[in-house]
């Protein structure tokens, strides 16, 4: 969950979030499940947003696969979710600029749910009940896509466990007032954040608690987390008064794992958060507003890269079957990007946002661009 960020477009002069394919205004339904007496025929969902509105042209859907096709009419950058109970994320697509069309695939099973459109990317947002009925087959009855969640899990497994290590360590040298080791553990704690942060976000307010900017934070809520350490490490040079923030880091951080480790997760999940790393790289990373005190974007952009890669590498047999031409797009412009990056290693970190002109940022950006295209179409070829 995101407040609106300055685009990378604005910022290097160039395109920097993909469009993806074009709205259906004309359909609405759902995708591959079974649909009984009544329930609307499959299709895609068409989503109007605006400011002050969230045309969804369905309020029925079958159980299974649905792509929900989102046109932001607005002035504001806008997002969409789909929530289950309690929150729940089952699907997002973030960044909508005005004037652009987003989708995205989410595997629902029969349910009372919610959309929510999100002009400027704050709030509950506009939200509209959604019903889905019938019956489905889950994706994971199939035994390469269970094994591609699996395999995920084992990553997820790896990389939070290893989180919880370090965000200890971090919040440590942060009550011990110990600013310099703090600044040391800071990138490092974050990239083990970055790369498990499409089931993190999952997770209703824990994921804004933990990794929250200063400007995402709505009027009398209490700013939380990384990014508010960080100002006082970087800018006051003094975080003597931040253990109760630490304290709740910590905690915040302890529950995600737990949550995050016994989630059941789709195939689509994965190949969704693919893109949306993708996507924190294009708004976020690039353009310096994530790390904006301390200027560690590129140990985030690598981390996002990582996750995204093996969030791929998990459906990789099952690419490989339905689609070998498009594995074979992966693998170049994943090689491309990491290439790119490398350049710009400094020891066993990396440089500073600031170190880079605006021409190393934007052949940065390009990268980024060219593998975010085909990893937007590895959700539909996953749920086909």
């Amino acid at each position: 969950m995101r407040a609106p960020l300055v685009s990378a477009a604005a910022l290097l002069g160039g395109a920097a979030v993909i469009a993806l394919a074009g709205c259906s205004s004309s359909t609405s339904g759902s995708g591959t499940g079974t649909a009984g007496a009544g329930e609307p025929a499959a299709g895609k969902v068409a989503v109007t947003a605006g400011d002050t509105r969230c045309d969804v042209s369905a309020s029925q859907v079958a159980a299974g696969t649905s792509t929900f096709s989102v046109t932001n009419n607005g002035t504001k950058v806008t997002e969409f979710y789909v929530y289950a109970q309690g929150d729940r994320v089952m699907g997002e697509v973030e960044n909508i600029v005005p004037g652009l069309t987003r989708e995205v695939v989410m595997e629902l099973p029969a349910g009372m749910y919610e959309t929510a459109c999100k002009p400027g990317m704050t709030g509950n947002g506009i939200r509209n009940p959604l019903k889905v009925t019938g019956e489905h087959k889950p994706l994971t009855q199939n035994a390469q896509l269970a094994e591609a969640v699996a395999s995920y899990k084992r990553y997820i497994k790896s990389q939070s466990d290893t989180l919880l290590d370090k965000t200890r360590e971090f919040t440590e040298a942060v009550k011990a007032g110990d600013v310099e080791k703090a600044k040391d553990l800071y990138p490092v704690a974050r990239t083990y954040w970055e790369r498990i942060e499409p089931v993190a976000e999952v997770f209703g307010d824990l994921d804004p608690a933990i990794d929250a900017r200063e400007n995402d934070v709505e009027q009398g809520q209490e700013w939380t987390g990384f990014h508010r350490i960080e100002k006082d490490l970087w800018v006051k040079k003094d975080v003597k008064k931040d253990g109760p923030i630490a304290d709740k880091l910590l905690a915040d951080v302890t529950t995600i794992v737990q949550k995050a480790n016994a989630a059941e997760l789709s195939p689509v999940l994965l190949a969704n958060g693919a893109k949306g790393l993708l996507d924190e790289v294009a708004t976020g990373k690039i353009t310096g507003e994530e790390d904006r005190y301390s200027h560690t974007d590129l140990w985030d952009f690598d981390a996002n890269l990582e996750g995204s890669k093996a969030a791929i590498q998990s459906l990789r047999p099952v690419l490989q079957q339905r689609d070998p031409a498009l594995v074979k797009t992966l693998d170049e412009k994943f090689a491309a990007a990491q290439a790119a990056l490398e350049a710009h290693r400094d020891g066993d970190g990396w440089q500073l946002h600031t170190e880079l002109s605006k021409d190393q940022l934007r052949a940065l950006s390009d990268t980024i661009n060219a593998l975010a295209e085909p990893i937007s179409g590895v959700a539909a070829v996953v749920a086909g």
